[in-house]
């Protein structure tokens, strides 16, 4: 029976992605492996590979096609023995509403689609689970709980091949259900803005572009106006002074030179920061639901300004590397994010972001807190400022930092001596390499 390939869910949190560009076409034989399509998330655009064999019998979807909700069909595959009279003869699926620029595309082949899978199946705690169309119509027909099969496909998804060895009934004991922390009461809804069509009259009698949100910028918008809406933010702020950190930093990148390593003072930020949530570990923590998680290793997200929008990936670990290590890291990450080629384990995850605009002469912000992360660090730009030392008054350069802080996870006391271990990394560099 022809098989549908549905559009896949590439991340925990992908709800429809753009299917960019097809890599097979109609009549090629595909193998569980292939790289048949690339797919365009709102973080990256990525590779797409079959979890079952057989051909290519039509294509549902067009490249190109935008707004594609995850388990939409995008093609029928064909196994062996059956042609394109197959598909015409399998009875028609229910009717799901498709994405306005797939439908012209979609329509000559409406009436000619595949049986569709047996719905995806979800786990005890209600958590999808995912399966192959076919591995979903063959774990039907034995009986078999998917909740109970180990997939080994891509991602952990589950293939034929997992569910023709599985014994009918085979599920894994269903854990004992926790009790449920009480519902936290309702928010009030937040007021909406003015509509697209108020503001389009406003300025009805100017000259003006109208520019498209992407997915990336759609996503942007939802998460951080979820963040200032629900996030009872507050804000330490403290100045670093970096005289010592740049001239060690000097002399590292003489050291360094012959290996091509050049050591950034974003790299030092970022070693401090890891360094000082080992030492304030109740500060290593992350909003979940209705507990606090704490995190052991201490695994950094630094912002990365791409066209369009920004990219948060992360250095786990980041206490255990070493300074040229992490640089090296940071490199690639900020290279591939600029040109979204990042995996989603790269870019999720993490209890505490880095956002440095020092570079662009801004010397003081507040940043979102970017959830479920407990704190972001705001760095501005290093200036060389008048500092009283001593009776006396000489010129040091100092840099301005500010905390944001989920008031949540972490107190006032708390997030100030998250932010005193790191100032007194960046003012004390040499016990970084200790």
């Amino acid at each position: 029976m022809p098989t549908e390939i549905l559009m896949p869910a590439l991340s925990p949190t992908m709800e429809e992605g753009t299917l960019a560009k097809w890599l097979v076409k109609e009549g090629d034989e595909v193998k569980s492996g292939d790289i048949i399509a690339e797919i365009e998330t709102d973080k990256a655009t990525m590779e797409f590979e079959a979890v079952d064999e057989g051909r290519m019998g039509k294509i549902l979807v067009a490249e190109g096609t935008a707004g594609v909700k995850v388990n939409t069909p995008i093609a029928v595959l064909l196994e062996e023995g059956e042609s394109a009279d197959d598909i015409a003869a399998a009875p028609a699926p229910k009717a799901e509403a498709q994405p306005e620029a797939a439908k012209a595309e979609a329509a000559p082949a409406a009436t000619a689609t595949a049986a569709p899978a047996p719905a995806a199946p979800k786990s005890a705690d209600g958590g999808r689970i995912f399966a192959s169309p076919l591995a979903r119509r063959i774990a039907a027909e034995k009986g078999i709980d998917l909740a109970g099969v180990t997939g080994s496909g891509p991602h952990g998804r589950i293939v034929k091949a997992d569910v023709e060895g599985a014994k009918p009934g085979a599920a894994k004991p269903a854990a004992a259900e926790a009790p449920k922390a009480a519902p936290a009461p309702a928010a009030a809804a937040a007021p909406a803005g003015p509509s697209a069509e108020t503001i389009l009259k406003i300025y009805a009698d100017r000259e003006t572009e109208e520019v498209a949100l992407d997915g990336m910028r759609r996503t942007i918008a939802a998460r951080l106006s979820e963040a200032k809406q629900t996030i009872p933010h507050f804000y330490l702020r403290r100045s670093a002074k970096l005289d010592e950190l740049m001239k060690f930093r000097a002399m590292l990148n003489k050291q360094l030179d012959s290996r091509g390593v050049k050591l950034s003072v974003n790299d030092f930020i970022i070693k401090a920061c890891a360094l000082a949530l080992q030492e304030v570990p109740d500060a290593n923590a992350v909003w979940a639901g209705d507990r606090i998680l704490k995190l052991k290793p201490s695994d950094v997200a630094v912002a990365v300004a791409v066209e369009g929008g920004l990219f948060t990936p992360v250095l786990k670990d980041a206490q255990q590397k070493t300074l040229s290590a992490l640089s090296a890291e940071m490199k690639d990450l900020a290279n591939r994010a600029k040109t979204k080629k990042l995996a989603p384990h790269e870019y999720q995850g993490g209890s505490f972001a880095i956002s440095n605009l020092g570079m662009f002469g801004i010397e003081n912000f507040d940043a979102v807190i970017n959830p479920p992360h407990g704190a972001i660090l705001a760095v501005g730009a290093g200036i060389q400022t008048p500092v009283a030392e001593n009776g006396e008054v000489v010129i040091r350069n100092v840099m301005s930092m500010t905390l944001s802080v989920d008031h949540r996870v972490i107190d006032g006391a708390l997030g100030a001596q998250l932010l005193e271990a790191i100032v007194g990394h960046l003012e004390n560099p040499m016990g970084m390499l200790a």
